[in-house]
């Protein structure tokens, strides 16, 4: 097994690659929007560690503190993304462990991460990281759940806000930050496909903590609205867009 692991530091984020999407020559400006989110999450203890080849094989964590999601705890690590493309080589387990081992190394009181009641396409594996002990300990009325793993009987919770699932918009609108380099293209797509159709659309980007921590949703990088509520953090793909506009 390759256990050559590389976790990303302010010094070598130019040149090392992001793994989500593999890019050797031709700039992709989801990337490098990317990068340059990192270049200052990385300064509040965000850590990104990779396998060492060009394959989408890294976790990425944070503070929960300095994490741009709406939920609250004192002390925990926010599990953002845990991705192997290669499976059954024990990736997923050596990430995991390396978080679980920082955290309690570093007097961490647990780590938590966004799930959901059925499985959501860019959320990370909940039945994988039940097997480390995560349980749910909040959840919203729309059957998204908060997982954590406790080391010391502390739990945290989704901020208030984030369960009010409602705005007072009608159009379609779209919460994003600049985490997951597929947002880029996935807002280009979604654009190209409104303006076609005469669907008007609304893209407010959260480009703050502050503004991470307010979010009237759950939000992993990525939060729609429709007539007024909350639909999914699911990137949408024009085929979903469809679905969601039908209603």
């Amino acid at each position: 097994m390759n256990t050559d692991f590389v976790n990303l530091t302010t010094e070598n984020l130019v040149n090392e690659h992001l793994c989500c999407i593999i890019r050797s020559k031709k700039l992709h400006q989801g990337i490098e929007a990317k990068r340059q989110w990192l270049s200052d999450r990385l300064k509040e203890g965000h850590v990104f560690r990779k396998l060492n080849v060009k394959a989408p094989v890294f976790i990425e964590y944070a503070p929960l503190e300095t994490a741009w999601v709406p939920i609250t705890g004192d002390n925990y690590y926010y599990l953002y993304c845990l991705w192997s493309s290669q499976k059954g080589k024990g990736y997923g387990k050596l990430l995991m462990e390396y978080c679980l081992a920082d955290a309690k190394e570093r007097g961490k009181s647990g780590i938590c991460m966004l799930g959901a009641k059925k499985q959501k396409a860019w959320l990370s594996d909940q039945l994988f990281a039940k097997k480390f002990g995560f349980e749910v300990v909040d959840s919203t009325d729309n059957g998204y759940e908060l997982l954590a793993l406790s080391f010391d009987g502390t739990r945290p919770k989704f901020a208030e806000n984030a369960k009010k699932q409602e705005i007072e918009s009608k159009e379609l609108t779209i919460y994003y930050d600049m985490q997951c380099p597929f947002v880029y293209e996935r807002i280009e797509l979604i654009k190209q496909y409104c303006e076609i159709n005469d669907v008007l659309v609304s893209f407010i980007q959260v480009d703050t903590l502050q503004k991470a921590k307010e979010l009237p949703c759950v939000f992993n990088n990525w939060g729609v609205f429709y007539k007024g509520k909350f639909e999914t953090v699911n990137l949408l793909d024009v085929a979903y867009l469809k679905r969601i506009l039908k209603k």
